[in-house]
C-alpha cells in the first residue's frame, strides 16, 4: 500500500453541540453499572458549573484528542465549563497545535504491518495514523516560537500561551484548543511538556544555543498551578485518563499546604479511566485513595470505567444542554501571571 492510500480518511471531530444527551444520561440514572457511573458523573460535572465559585481543572492523558474529542475540549473552553488544563505534551503538541499548523489525523487499522508504516514514515496510535513529515515539521515551529523567545527559564504555561499567540497570526485551523484557552485567559500545564513533540523542537533549539537558550521549568509548572489551587479556593477536577496530569492536579492541594496555605480539597472530582485499580499505579489509584492523602473530598466523586472516546461525549454535552456554564464566573486564571 501506499501513502495516499493509508492517508486518505482524516478523523473527524465530535461536536457536542449538535445532539442533546440530556435524555440518555437522565434514562441511564436509571440504569446499573457503568451507565449509572457515567450519570452520576454527569450530574457532578453539571454540579460544578453550578457552583458559583468553584474552578474546574481538567486533566487529559491518552490520546482522546486524536481519537476525535479534539473539539471537545475546544468547546468546553469556549463555553467557560473549564478554567484550567493540566495535559499531557502529546495532547497539546502533537495532536492540538499539529492540527492548527493544518495537519491530520487519519483513520487507520491496527492490523496492519507495522515495519510497512514505519518505511512509509507513517506513525500509529492504535487504529489512527499520523504523517511522520508532518509531525516533524511540528517539532520545528515549536523550535521557531523557542527562537523568537527570551533566554530563559518558562513554565510550560508561558510557553503554551506563546504558541497561542503564534496560531492567532499562522494557524491554519483556528479552533484549536491551544489558541482558544490562550484567547480565553484558559491556563494549560504540561507538566512532563518535553515528552512530546516539544521536546525534539526544543532540543534543538537548545542544540543550536548551546550558550544561550529557553528551558521549561516543570517546579516553576507546580508552583504556578498551586497558585491558582490557592486563589481558587474551591475547585473540582475533570480527569481524562490518568497519569502525570491526574496526580499533578491532585497534589496542589498538599503543596499549598506545604507552603502553610489552608486551602480545602478538591470538592468535586470525575475520573474517565480503564486503568485497573489493583496495580496500585497512580493512573488506577481510586479518587476515594486520594481522600486518605488529602487530595480529594470523597463527598462527591466518581470513578467512570470506561474508554473516554465513548463516554466522554455523552457527558460533555450533557452538561453544554443543561446550560449551567451560562452563568457561570469567568475565572480567566491565566491572568493572575500577568506583570
Amino acid at each position: 500500500m501506499k501513502r495516499k492510500e493509508l492517508l486518505n480518511k482524516p478523523v473527524e471531530h465530535i461536536d457536542i453541540k449538535s445532539f442533546n444527551a440530556v435524555k440518555m444520561i437522565t434514562a441511564m440514572k436509571k440504569m446499573s453499572f457503568s451507565a449509572r457511573d457515567l450519570a452520576n458523573a454527569a450530574d457532578i460535572y453539571d454540579k460544578m458549573l453550578k457552583e458559583k465559585k468553584c474552578a474546574i481543572m481538567l486533566t487529559l492523558a491518552g490520546s482522546t484528542s486524536a481519537a476525535g474529542c479534539m473539539q471537545v475540549y475546544v468547546d468546553l473552553v469556549k463555553n467557560n465549563m473549564v478554567d484550567v488544563i493540566v495535559a499531557t505534551g502529546a495532547s497539546i503538541v502533537d495532536m492540538d497545535f499539529f492540527e492548527a499548523l493544518g495537519f491530520k489525523h487519519y483513520q487507520g487499522t491496527p492490523f496492519v504491518d507495522d515495519k510497512l508504516l514505519r518505511k512509509l514514515y507513517i506513525d500509529r496510535i492504535y487504529d489512527t495514523y499520523i504523517d511522520e513529515e508532518q509531525l516533524q515539521a511540528c517539532d520545528r515551529a515549536i523550535k521557531k516560537i523557542a527562537d523568537t523567545l527570551e533566554a530563559r527559564p518558562y513554565s510550560s504555561r508561558e510557553f503554551i500561551a506563546e504558541m497561542g499567540k503564534y496560531l492567532k497570526k499562522h494557524s491554519k485551523k483556528k479552533n484549536s484548543l491551544v489558541q482558544a484557552a490562550y484567547e480565553n485567559n484558559v491556563p494549560i500545564f504540561c507538566p512532563a511538556f518535553s515528552d512530546s513533540s516539544a521536546g525534539f523542537g526544543l532540543v534543538l533549539h537548545q542544540y543550536e544555543r548551546p550558550e544561550r537558550h529557553l528551558s521549561i521549568d516543570s517546579v516553576k509548572d507546580f508552583l504556578e498551578l498551586t497558585m491558582i489551587k490557592i486563589k481558587a479556593g474551591a475547585s473540582g477536577l475533570l480527569m481524562i485518563g490518568g497519569g502525570v496530569p491526574k496526580n499533578f492536579a491532585q497534589d496542589t492541594v498538599v503543596c499549598a499546604e506545604i507552603l502553610g496555605k489552608d486551602v480545602p480539597m478538591h470538592k468535586y472530582a470525575i475520573q474517565i479511566t480503564v486503568a485497573d485499580v489493583r496495580d496500585g499505579a497512580c493512573s488506577s489509584s481510586t479518587l476515594k485513595e486520594a481522600n486518605s492523602w488529602g487530595k480529594v473530598d470523597s463527598t462527591c466523586e466518581q470513578m467512570v470505567y470506561a474508554e473516554a472516546t465513548t463516554v466522554l461525549p455523552l457527558l460533555a454535552s450533557y452538561a453544554y444542554h443543561k446550560g449551567n456554564w451560562k452563568k457561570r464566573k469567568k475565572w480567566q486564571l491565566a491572568k493572575i501571571f500577568n506583570s
